[in-house]
Formats: C-alpha cells, structure tokens, sequence
C-alpha cells in the first residue's frame, strides 16, 4: 500500500462542489446502466435441450442474458457411444442427463414442447397454450426419423419390430433385447440411408458393436449391412477392422451392388431393396431423416427438409431473428455431430450476443472431432476444421484427417479410451 499524499497535495488535488457533483451524476449514470440490464436482460428462448440446444443455452446465462431452455423431457439420452450400449458393453444410464445444472446457473427450463413460431412477433408457442417472447430465439431440435413413408413400409408401427435407434432411449434397448434374444445362427440386418443424416460414422459404429457382439456371444450369426451410398465416413478404417476382427461375419452391400433398401415389410421382418429381399431374424434401419419437427413448423426448413444458416452467425435464411444449431442446419461440409453441434452452439451464442449489443460478429473456425468404437478396446477418428466460405461451412484443406490406417492395436486402444473421455467430458460441460 502506498503511503498518503502530504495535506497540501492533498488540498490542492481536492476538486470544487461542482465538480463532485458532475462526478458523482456521472458515477450514478455508469452504474444505472449494467442495473437496468441486470433487471432486464435481453431475452433468448432455446427450443431443444440436446448437446446443442444446452450448448447455447449455458453461453448465452453466461453472457448476461436472460436464457429459457424448452425442453419437454425431463431427461436428455444421448446418442454418442449408444450403439456400445447396443453392443452390450455400455449401460443406458450413462448416456442420460438432467437439466438441474442449467437451472442453477439461472437458465429457466421449461419442461413442454414447442409448437409453433411467430418470427415476426417473436413468440414461440407451446403445446400447453402459453406463449414465450423473445428478442433472439436459438432452434436446436436436432433430427426427426422420418417415418411418414420416405421409406415404404417404414412408419411408427414398423419401428417398434425393426428399431432404428438413432433417437437414443427406448429404440437402443428395444435393439439390445431383439439382439440378446435372438438365437445363434440368425441374420441381422442393417439399412443405411443416403446423405445426409445424423452421424455419418454412425451405421458403421453400429455395425461394428453388433459384430463384435455376435462374435463373443453367437458366433454362427452374421450381419448384413444394406447401404444406399458406394462410399462412407471413415470406410477404409471400418472395413480393414472388420477383416483383421470380424472375418466373414459383416457383408456389406453398397448401392451399387444393389443395397438401397427401396422397402420394408415389418410383419415379416424383411428389407426389400432393387435386387433382393433379406430376411432378417432383427433387423435395424435407419431410416432418412430431416430436421426437427419444430424447424418446419417455424418455416425455417427448405425443400431439403434442412435449415439453410448464414454460417457466421447460424442465422436462418429464412427467418430473421432466429438462429439454427446443430443437426437441423445445412452446415455445408460439417458433419451432423454431438461435437459439431457444441462447437455451433458457442460460435452461435457469441455472434447474437454481440448482435444484441450492436457489434458484427467475425467469422468463426469450427472444430469437429468424431470417434468411433469398432470393439471395446479398438477406437478410429476423423477430424476436421470449418470456416465459412461461399454461404457455407466449408472444409479447412490439410486441417484434418483420420486415424493413421497403419496404426498398432495399442494405438487403437488408446483411441478408444480417448473416445470415453470425450464423452465424459463434453457431457460434464454441457450438462454438468
């Protein structure tokens, strides 16, 4: 501490009446202005509590403004590492999250579902009849399964014999329990749609946990994986995994040896496809898939099914004042990923709350990084950077990559672990 200035110094320092007064309106003015924005906060809704929605939502408390989540269950099962619980190495516990975390940072979590969205009088309506207002609004409802017939036969009922479980829950045991009830010596079949949807590793993770099950537990099965593309996500590391474990146990079917399924027929557990129909003692499809339901009940949605975005500030085309995050976005080369949509959400969060305050957000780089297990103890990654470019996402040439396609099983190993750690960390940040 410094010592106290002489008393003629201090005299001489000391200003007249006036000047106090002026100083003193001056000080009441600075502080009358963060108090008036403490009581009233700009005001964002976020509609959808997954890994993008929760995401925004924490960015956006912890950027001063006044945040309600509309979530309408009270528990988020999430989709990364789900297919492990498939493959019985996993427990579906460890997959859920509440929002308890998010309420304690002064987020109001609204337990309802969003129905409709007035962007021009920024309301957002819910199904119990009451209304929110909003000065920015954040869509985050990632995907919806189409079963309204975009694959035929495929509908609510077909669902609950031949589960597609890419909405993590109920449909990933259903799956577990057809998979440990089938006897030894069955056929599994798999169905993989065309681009885009959810997680385009995902298939092949699945395809994987499911041979590695069938493996330990009934090795005289075998898996069928139909697929409506020629090409996929990290396909040379998923196909020389399955020759060094799985042997003769994964037949997969591109589209142009004819695996596009163009049908299902539940009741006899079939998939019917250009060439053939395969009959299937469980059978898996992942059906097409476009954004959330909210997404196009708002308008927001193209004839895509998708929501075009400014990829500076994941504003809608479409509609002013609402932001898109996440899967429902067309985000040009970044995939549809748990970590994508968290790296959206923050890049999302920062450019409305400069907006609000009036600033021009710069654009921003994005990371995704995906791992995916082929056994317990064998991990794969892509990685990938993102800047916007000519209205879209696009990939940052030489900025990332895969794993080495020469790697040791000790590298593989430590992928895996890293893939745990991942997901234990990205959902204590997001949920807490």
């Amino acid at each position: 501490m410094s010592a106290p200035a002489p008393a003629q110094s201090r005299r001489e320092a000391r200003p007249d009446r006036r000047g106090v007064l002026a100083g003193l309106a001056a000080g009441l003015a600075a502080l009358a202005a963060p108090r008036a924005m403490a009581q009233a906060p700009a005001r964002v809704v976020v509609v959808g509590g997954g890994f993008a929605g929760a995401t925004a939502a924490r960015e956006l408390r912890r950027a001063g403004l006044g945040v309600t989540l509309v979530e309408p269950n009270p528990v988020y099962t999430a989709c990364p590492l789900s297919n492990a619980v498939i493959g019985g190495l996993r427990d579906i516990a460890e997959q859920q999250f509440d929002y308890a975390a998010l309420g304690a940072e002064g987020i109001v979590v609204v337990a309802g579902a969003a129905v409709g969205v007035d962007a021009t009088g920024r309301r957002v309506s819910l199904a119990d009849g009451s209304v929110l207002t909003y000065d920015r609004l954040v869509l985050a409802p990632g995907i919806e399964v189409r079963l309204d017939g975009a694959l035929p036969g495929y509908d609510e009922a077909a669902a609950a014999i031949m589960p597609h479980a890419w909405r993590a829950g109920e449909q990933t045991l259903l799956l577990r329990r057809q998979l440990e009830a089938m006897e030894d010596g069955g056929t599994v079949v798999m169905s993989v749609p065309a681009n885009p949807y959810r997680c385009p590793p995902g298939p092949y993770e699945r395809a994987s946990l499911i041979a590695h099950y069938l493996k330990a537990k009934k090795p005289r099965s075998r898996l069928i994986v139909l697929d409506a593309k020629d090409t996929f996500s990290k396909q040379r590391l998923f196909q020389q995994a399955w020759q060094e474990l799985y042997p003769g146990l994964i037949e997969w079917v591109g589209l142009s040896q004819g695996g596009k399924a163009t049908e299902v027929i539940a009741a006899e557990r079939t998939v019917v496809t250009e060439f053939a129909r395969h009959k299937a003692d469980v059978a898996t499809i992942i059906p097409p898939q476009r954004a959330g339901a909210i997404a196009r009940l708002a308008g927001a949605t193209d004839r895509s099914g998708w929501c075009p975005i400014d990829p500076v500030t994941f504003e809608s085309r479409l509609l002013p004042g609402v932001h898109i995050v996440g899967d429902a976005a067309i985000a040009g080369g970044m995939p549809k990923s748990a970590f994508a949509a968290n790296a959206q959400a923050k890049a999302a969060a920062a450019a409305i709350a400069l907006l609000l305050a009036g600033g021009s957000p710069a654009p921003p780089k994005l990371i995704n990084t995906c791992y995916s297990l082929v056994a317990a103890d064998y991990g794969i990654s892509v990685a990938g950077v993102y800047r916007p470019a000519n209205g879209l996402l696009a990939d940052v040439e030489g900025a990332g990559g895969t794993s080495p396609q020469d790697a040791t099983r000790t590298f593989r190993a430590q992928e895996a672990a890293y893939a745990e750690a991942w997901f234990r960390t990205i959902a204590h940040e997001v949920f807490g």
